[in-house]
């Protein structure tokens, strides 16, 4: 946990910033419960809600906290602990050390919760929650409200999203450091992964070092890892291909600090250690994408101009290639470009991999001036809105080569002015080509987090060389 003051003031800015909307009564804010895998006592691993952490910090299950905006004050409530609970996992602190931690000034167990619900309904005080992402927390807050299952809805609060994202959007320096902490396994983890690819090694032994690496580290994935040799699928999680001279390796993965910051990176590196030709020209388009959005990150700059730009490199290197056809500009305007970059640039990362999008993407990524666009790839994109100092972004173009939507636009005739079908079936096998890193929005521009992990042609050939050099003893 960070200090107690600081869970305090995060929690002080929440109370006046809905206060000077005109908002009153409270804040309800509930914690995860445990999620049984197949029966009670077996549940899988426990991920505490991200707004509950950013407000009141604790990790368990059992949690409520409660912003009183009329009283100005927090409430701590925790369900508390049994004797078999103890036996089985062992005590924990008491809810007034535990109040006391995250800097509640009051506390309570479940029966004054309740009272204090029925109370604010008798006296038509407002509750506002956030948005229901989970079924045992809808079930929940149907108890606590005393609604129907669909009823609960009604209880979110626009106004407290809009002030929560506006919050947890721009990162604290504590809250850097800890995504820098996070960045420290994800090093680590592609440092591991590198040196064990090679041919005849499968996707499952590149995919069990990345987990191996994450355990040995204390941290867990921020996401499920993406670990193949089949890159034009975007979400890939299945890790039963042999990888094999010729393939390309792509790994999208990311791990959790101690306080549960994420990071997110991706990779794309030759099995054989040394790209082909084909490989290399296009993997050299990606790379300049993402050299040239980065560096248009900057605060007021819309992230959609970012996108626009690694849109437009790529639609000038997949031009040079013969691939694509007619004036740059055209291209991107007529969305052929997204036959081959058929996703938005990134996201917003923090407590969540995408960071609150479990609060509504369109409140994270859009506002009045910035709307989801139509067109497809770039209605992908889930960060449209002016960058601010304190962001924390991915920027991750991508080039993929995806058989059956190249089959289908051809057949539509989508984009025939500026594609050549025929040239770009010969790249049917290729796979796809992603590059990942995390970027701080500073005071004057932008700052890449975490150690360099290779990215250059040369950088990663020269890392898989020298490491198979290690491995064979020369």
């Amino acid at each position: 946990m960070f200090s107690a003051a600081t869970y305090a003031e995060r929690r002080k800015t929440l109370c006046a910033r809905l206060s000077e909307r005109g908002e009153k009564g409270l804040v309800l804010l509930p914690g995860h419960s445990a999620s049984p895998m197949n029966y009670t006592d077996n549940a899988y691993p426990f991920r505490q809600d991200s707004s509950f952490l950013y407000y009141f910090g604790h990790d368990h299950e059992g949690l409520t906290g409660v912003i009183d905006l009329d009283a100005e004050e927090s409430w701590y409530f925790d369900k508390g602990f049994s004797m078999d609970d103890i036996i089985w996992s062992g005590a924990l602190a008491t809810p007034e050390e535990l109040a006391a931690r995250c800097g509640a000034e009051k506390y309570g167990a479940e029966n004054t919760l309740e009272q204090m619900i029925a109370d604010a309904q008798k006296k038509q005080r407002p509750i506002h929650i956030l948005p229901i992402y989970r079924a045992d927390t809808r079930m929940r807050l149907v108890h606590l409200l005393d609604c129907g299952v669909t009823e609960a809805n009604t209880y979110i609060s626009e106004p407290l999203i809009q002030e929560v994202v506006a919050m947890r959007s721009i990162k604290s320096i504590e809250e850097v450091m800890e995504i820098e902490l996070a960045l420290e396994t994800s090093y680590a983890m592609y440092a591991n992964a590198l040196a064990a690819t090679r041919p005849g090694a499968s996707e499952r032994q590149i995919a069990s070092i990345l987990h191996s690496t994450l355990a040995l580290a204390g941290s867990t994935a921020s996401f499920t890892p993406i670990c193949t040799g089949r890159g034009q699928i975007l979400h890939n999680h299945d890790y039963t291909h042999i990888l094999h001279s010729g393939n390309m390796l792509l790994i999208d993965s990311g791990a959790e600090s101690p306080n549960h910051y994420a990071s997110d990176i991706t990779r794309t590196f030759p099995v054989s250690g040394t790209f082909t030709d084909q490989q290399r020209d296009v993997y050299a388009i990606v790379l300049a994408a993402q050299e040239a959005a980065i560096a248009k990150c900057a605060p007021e700059i819309p992230f959609v101009d970012c996108h626009l730009t690694a849109a437009t490199t790529i639609a000038s290197g997949l031009r040079d290639l013969g691939l694509l056809k007619g004036a740059v500009e055209d291209i991107v305007d007529a969305g052929a470009h997204a036959l081959f970059f058929p996703h938005g640039l990134g996201h917003m990362l923090g407590l969540d991999v995408h960071d609150m999008e479990g609060l509504g993407e369109d409140y994270v990524g859009y506002d009045e001036t910035y709307k989801r666009s139509e067109q497809f790839g770039l209605r992908g994109l889930r960060l449209a809105r002016k960058l601010q100092r304190g962001f924390v972004v991915t920027v991750e173009p991508g080039c993929y080569f995806i058989p059956a939507l190249m089959e289908q636009w051809e057949a539509e005739g989508t984009c025939k002015d500026f594609i050549n079908f025929e040239t770009a079936k010969q790249f049917s096998e290729f796979g796809g080509i992603r590059i990942e890193d995390d970027v701080y929005i500073s005071r004057d521009g932008h700052r890449i987090l975490g150690q360099q992990i290779p990215k250059t042609i040369a950088g990663i050939e020269g890392r898989m060389h020298a490491s198979s050099q290690r491995l064979c003893g020369c």
